[in-house]
C-alpha cells in the first residue's frame, strides 16, 4: 500500500509542477487555455475557473495543457475520447499567433518548473536535515558482490588513510567522494600511512560513478549488532567480535567479510574472531537471499544477520544561503547524471535492457518512501530533474519537440504546415508509446524472471 500511495504522490506531484509551468507561461503572453489535465482519456471529474476546464482524467500517466491555436497537439489529444470541451477561439490568442520567444518560453516552462522544483526540494532537504558527512577517510576497495571492485582500484591500500586527491587535502568522506568525482584523470591520491596511489578515471559522470561504485569509507571488521534467530547468532557470534579471516584467508575490513559471506550462500563459512584477546573459531552458513546487483539484475546473495560498527557521522547545519546553493549543486549534479546516462543509452555503451517503467518507479518509490522522509523528498527530487531532461529530448510530441519545431521556424522564416506538424506529432506519439511499452516491458521481464 505504501509503494502505490507514494507512487501515485510522487506521480501527481511531479506532473502538475510540469503542467502549471506550462499553463502559467501560456496565461503570462495571452493564450487561450481550454483545457488543464491531469492524465489523459476519459474526464472523470473536473471544474471550471474562466476560460479553463481543469480535469482528471482516467489514465494517469501524464497531463496536458491544451492551448488554442496548437492544432498539433491533436496525437495527444485524441486521447480525450468523446466529450472534451471546445471553446470558442479568440484568434489573437492563440499559440501560432504569439512571438516565437514567447513560444519557447511556454514550451520550456515545464521543463523550468521542474528543474526549479527540484532545486526548491533540495535545498529544503539541505536546510531541514543539514549536510550529513563521514568524518572517516580511511578507505576500503574491496566492496561486494553487489557493489563489486573496480580494477582501477586496484592499487588502493585497504584502510589506508587518505589525505588528499590530486592535491587537495579531504578531511571527510564527503570531501572525497566531491574530489573524485570533479577531478581531472589521471589523479593521484596520498595517503597518511602508505604510499601515493595514480588513477586513471573515465571522463563521463555515468562511467566515473560506476567505476568508484566500490570505493567506501572504510569498517573496520568488528561486529556491533548480531540480530537473534539469524545464521550469525546461531553461530555464536557476538557483538564485539573482530572477524580476523574468512576460510583461513585474513581480512582487514568488513566490506571484505561482507563480499565473503555474499558469494557463499547456503554454503558453510569458517570465521576466526578475535573475542576479548582470545581466538574463536566459529562455522556459519549464510542464509540465501535475493537482492540486486550494479545493473539492477536481482542475484542470490548470503546473509548472516550481523552488522558493523557504522562510520562517525557528524550532522552539519546550513543555513539559508548554504541550502540554496547546495541544493543548486545537488539539482546540477543529477541532471549531468541523467543526460550522461541517456548518452551512454543512446550509444549502447548502457543495453536498453536497463531502462524501467512504471514498476521501477514504484519500487524505487516504495522503498525510498520506506527509508524515510528525507531519502523519498530526495527521490522525488531526482525523478523531477529526470522528467525535465527526458521532456527535452527532440521527439515531436515531447517538449524538445515543440521547440525542435521552433528552431525550424527561425531558420526557415515560416512555420511546418499544420498538417507536417500533426503527421511529425503522430510519429513522436508512436516513439514515446514503443519507449514506454520497451521500458515497462523491461520491469515485467526482470519481475517474472529476476526475482
Amino acid at each position: 500500500m505504501l509503494t502505490i500511495l507514494s507512487t501515485v504522490v510522487l506521480l501527481s506531484i511531479l506532473i502538475l509542477v510540469h503542467e502549471l509551468g506550462h499553463f502559467f507561461a501560456a496565461k503570462a503572453v495571452n493564450i487561450q487555455v481550454p483545457r488543464f489535465s491531469l492524465g489523459f482519456g476519459k474526464a472523470l471529474a473536473g471544474f471550471r475557473v474562466g476560460e479553463t476546464e481543469f480535469v482528471l482524467s482516467a489514465i494517469p500517466l501524464g497531463g496536458y495543457v491544451k492551448m488554442a491555436g496548437m492544432e498539433d497537439d491533436e496525437a495527444a489529444e485524441a486521447l480525450e475520447g468523446p466529450g472534451a470541451a471546445v471553446d470558442e477561439v479568440d484568434p489573437e490568442r492563440t499559440f501560432d499567433r504569439k512571438s516565437i520567444p514567447a513560444r519557447v518560453l511556454v514550451i520550456s516552462a515545464g521543463v523550468i518548473m521542474n528543474l526549479l522544483f527540484a532545486w526548491l526540494v533540495f535545498s529544503v532537504i539541505s536546510f531541514a536535515y543539514g549536510a550529513q558527512q563521514i568524518t572517516e577517510t580511511r578507505v576500503s576497495a574491496a566492496g561486494s558482490l553487489l557493489n563489486p571492485p573496480s580494477r582501477l582500484l586496484a592499487g588502493i591500500p585497504e584502510g589506508a588513510r587518505l589525505v588528499a586527491v590530486g592535491g587537495d587535502s579531504v578531511g571527510s568522506w564527503n570531501q572525497v567522494r566531491s574530489a573524485l568525482k570533479h577531478a581531472k584523470s589521471p589523479v593521484e591520491l596520498r595517503f597518511a600511512d602508505a604510499p601515493p596511489v595514480t588513477l586513471n578515471l573515465p571522463a563521463g559522470g555515468a562511467q566515473r560513478a560506476t567505476a568508484l561504485s566500490a570505493l567506501e569509507p572504510y569498517i573496520p571488521p568488528v561486529v556491533q549488532q548480531v540480530i537473534h534467530g539469524r545464521p550469525a547468532a546461531r553461530a555464536g557470534l557476538k557483538a564485539g567480535d573482530r572477524v580476523a579471516a574468512v576460510n583461513g584467508a585474513p581480512v582487514g575490513s568488513w566490506q571484505q567479510v561482507v563480499r565473503a559471506i555474499n558469494a557463499s550462500p547456503n554454503r558453510p563459512l569458517r570465521l576466526t574472531v578475535n573475542r576479548g584477546g582470545q581466538v574463536v573459531n566459529l562455522s556459519v552458513t549464510p542464509e540465501a537471499a535475493r537482492d540486486r546487483d550494479v545493473s539492477g539484475k536481482r542475484v542470490t546473495v548470503g546473509k548472516v544477520g550481523a552488522a558493523p560498527v557504522n562510520p562517525e557521522l557528524v550532522n552539519t547545519e546550513l543555513g539559508v544561503g548554504a541550502s540554496v546553493v547546495q541544493g543548486a549543486k545537488d539539482t546540477w549534479g543529477t541532471a549531468v547524471f541523467v543526460g550522461d546516462v541517456l548518452r551512454q543509452l543512446l550509444t549502447g555503451q548502457i543495453s536498453a535492457r536497463n531502462m524501467g517503467g512504471l514498476l521501477s518507479i514504484g519500487e524505487a518509490s516504495g522503498e525510498t518512501a520506506r527509508l524515510g522522509l528525507e531519502i523519498w523528498l530526495g527521490f522525488l527530487a531526482a525523478f523531477s530533474v529526470n522528467l525535465a531532461v527526458l521532456n527535452l529530448l527532440p521527439i515531436p510530441i515531447l517538449d524538445g519537440g515543440h521547440l525542435m519545431f521552433l528552431g525550424f521556424e527561425a531558420v526557415r522564416g515560416r512555420p511546418l504546415s499544420v498538417e507536417a506538424r500533426v503527421r511529425l506529432s503522430q510519429v513522436g506519439l508512436v516513439i514515446v508509446v514503443a519507449l514506454m511499452l520497451w521500458a515497462n516491458g523491461n520491469d515485467v521481464v526482470r519481475f517474472l524472471f529476476n526475482r
